[in-house]
């Protein structure tokens, strides 16, 4: 594991902000345990499993890292609920509602499962605590590079270098640099889903899809890529993104330009954003509502 490094002057209270120090701590150092797990074993043979009817996998090494992510998580907070990506749970509530602290912890144990299966080394793990339905922390762990990245609402976003501060100034003439993601249960051929990924490529200079959320939210909080848009997402790793992004001053919109909100135990159908620093965000918004086509009935 990387050495943390010294905390920036403007982080509030060192990692996390007001309020959820030692929940972030807690979050992070969980996080770096259950990646270096993950690093260790990256290039043994481990088993692999279908999920669902999608083409989704689940791997030996999602089921290592969830396990220990949840039972260190149920050790330091007995009284909250904890929900995995892959049917973990522990804590009070854990098959539904919040446990009497009224708080949810989200695990991503090991987003990019895909990638880890074709051998590519691109994959993160993702925390998320949640008060009520409001997300209020964040936490991102990439154990390929050892670089850990937070939020906490209020308190700012932080990664290695210190805070996260969005880069300004009008997209590249060459085009921004767009991702790319999409619910698990999004089929194949969907009308939607196909106009906005041909829109967004033919407006954009790259239009990547990593099959690692988590990690493109993280490249849009430090500046890397211009904007995300996402189709129908997952819930299970969106929280913990769409805080981090908007803590380091980006904007999350709806499909249609509205006010977009992270919460969870919304339907799918209210996961789909666009997101993107303030000057880069109307074109965004504007590549969106062009990919709207009469024949398919996709109004964003």
């Amino acid at each position: 594991m990387n050495p943390r490094p010294k905390t920036d002057p403007g982080d509030p209270g060192g990692p996390g902000g007001p309020g959820f120090e030692a929940e972030c701590q807690a979050a992070v150092d969980i996080a770096e345990e259950a990646g270096g797990l993950l690093r260790s074993r990256f290039r043994r043979a481990f088993r692999i499993h279908p999920k669902g009817e999608d083409g989704d996998v689940v791997t030996e090494l999602d089921l290592l890292a969830e396990e220990l992510v949840t039972r260190r998580l149920a050790e330091r907070f007995p009284s909250d609920r904890v929900v995995a990506e892959e049917g973990g749970g522990t804590g009070p509530g854990a098959g539904g509602g919040n446990g009497p602290s009224g708080r949810t912890w989200l695990v991503d144990p090991l987003d990019g499962s895909n990638n880890v299966v074709v051998g590519l080394p691109v994959y993160v793990v993702g925390i998320a605590l949640c008060v009520g339905d409001e997300p209020v922390l964040g936490v991102v762990h990439d154990p390929v590079t050892g670089r850990t990245w937070r939020a906490v609402r209020g308190g700012g976003a932080f990664g290695p270098r210190g805070r996260l501060r969005r880069p300004s100034g009008p997209p590249a003439p060459a085009g921004p640099v767009l991702a790319w993601t999409q619910g698990h249960g999004v089929p194949a051929g969907d009308p939607v889903c196909r106009a906005l990924k041909e829109g967004l490529e033919a407006g954009s200079r790259r239009l990547l899809q990593l099959w690692a959320p988590l990690l493109t939210w993280s490249m849009l909080a430090r500046g890397d890529i211009d904007g995300f848009v996402g189709y129908r997402a997952e819930e299970i790793d969106l929280p913990a993104g769409c805080l981090l992004a908007a803590e380091a001053g980006l904007e999350i919109r709806r499909l249609d330009g509205g006010r977009f909100s992270g919460r969870i135990g919304q339907p799918d159908t209210a996961r789909s954003f666009v997101a993107g620093r303030p000057e880069v965000l109307p074109h965004l918004l504007d590549l969106v509502a062009r990919a709207a086509k009469p024949d398919d009935g996709f109004r964003p």
